[in-house]
């Protein structure tokens, strides 16, 4: 059952790893593993709603999400994407970009390190974004009480994690311009352009978000029609076209989980640019997260039911917030890529070790209260 359903990730997984090391030797490779686990573990929640709904889907929709919807996962936003942020930072074309990466990999640095600032204003603003409306949110299940608790207060305040992304904004634009104004004032032109960036990945953040709002929305509106209009048979005798109704709820699942996709990919794709400025290694670490992704969710809807690790979530969002804020201290200072993405793995990791105690602490609670009522039952006897 696992090597079926993750037999294409292994493979991919080995051919990847191979080509870093080809590529780049044995640090490609550790940089690649560290992308690889990052992109599973901040898309671990994605497979989980992905399961949620696709598990609704008939058989035929089930398959296109598998097919077209991972050549638009992993083609579009994990490899393409990622060209084009470059592409469009250092003002030059996607193919010019790629021919430049692989053929003259100093100019090709050189681009990417003049146009990090604005890279890293518009990745940290939307990293920030989505970890500030989780801690922000108040929710059952809390890893670290002591912090989520009062955040989760705060979280009342309309807009508050947009007014405080803001401000986080302008603090970083201006030290970036002051520190370039006292150091001969080769950036302070730039300080514009991270702001101007800083915004646009504000903007692009509630955009997504909006979309995602919507298609739930259409998805809600067509599922409780279907339900009305099955009703309605059921009171009149009569059969309903089920394929048709069916079908059209799912189109609209199918592109609600596309802009989910999408939403969610955009956080590993940004995330690695605090890991690498190397699109080589980004297309072949998020693509080979991103078919575990899709992996995990066949399983998960194969199974019949949905992970235990309960605290996987927070310590992928807490993995985002530590993201966003090397991303934009990166604006200015330089930070080793092995270190960042350690931070990362080390979070995912801490809160994976957690969920793993809290399921033995709760079996062993549930195992000392089964003995109590046996043991009262006995007396009782």
């Amino acid at each position: 059952m696992v090597l079926k359903t993750f037999g294409w990730s292994f493979a991919v997984t080995a051919l990847g790893l191979v080509a870093a090391v080809l590529f780049g030797g044995w640090t490609a490779f550790g940089i690649v593993a560290i992308l690889s686990i990052l992109e599973i573990s901040l898309s671990f929640d994605n497979a989980v709603v992905n399961a949620g709904i696709l598990k609704k889907m008939n058989a035929f929709w089930q398959k296109i999400f598998l097919t077209v919807g991972i050549l638009i996962a992993v083609f579009g936003m994990r490899l393409v994407f990622p060209v084009v942020i470059v592409a469009v930072s250092a003002s030059m074309g996607p193919i010019e970009a790629v021919k430049l990466a692989l053929n003259d990999k100093d100019q090709y640095q050189q681009l990417v390190t003049d146009a990090h600032p604005s890279i890293a204003a518009f990745g940290g603003m939307f990293l920030l974004m989505i970890f500030l409306d989780f801690v922000f949110e108040d929710r059952d299940i809390k890893w670290l009480g002591w912090l989520e608790r009062p955040l989760a207060k705060l979280g009342k305040v309309d807009m508050l994690s947009v007014c405080i992304a803001l401000v986080v904004l302008l603090v970083s634009a201006m030290t970036f311009a002051k520190n370039a104004h006292q150091h001969g004032g080769t950036h302070a032109d730039k300080a514009e352009t991270v702001l101007i960036s800083g915004v646009a990945g504000l903007i692009t953040y509630l955009i997504v978000g909006g979309l995602s709002s919507y298609f739930e929305d259409k998805l809600e509106e067509e599922e409780e029609r279907e339900h009305e209009a099955e009703e309605e048979a059921k009171a009149k005798g009569k059969q309903v076209s089920v394929i048709q109704l069916a079908g059209k709820a799912a189109f609209f699942m199918f592109l609600y989980l596309e802009v989910l996709d999408a939403s969610f990919s955009f956080d590993g794709v940004i995330g690695a640019f605090a890991v690498t400025n190397d699109i080589v290694l980004m297309a072949l670490g998020l693509g080979i997260g991103a078919m575990y992704v899709r992996s995990l969710t066949v399983y998960l809807v194969r199974q019949g039911t949905l992970d235990d690790y309960v605290y996987l979530e927070h310590g992928a969002h807490y993995a985002i917030g530590a993201l966003a804020g090397v991303l934009l201290v990166t604006i200015q200072f330089e930070i080793h890529e092995l270190i960042t993405g350690s931070i990362g793995v080390i979070l995912i990791g801490a809160s994976f070790w957690s969920s793993v105690r809290r399921n033995k602490a709760l079996a062993a609670a549930e195992g000392q209260s089964g003995s109590d009522e046996k043991a009262e039952v006995s007396s009782g006897v």
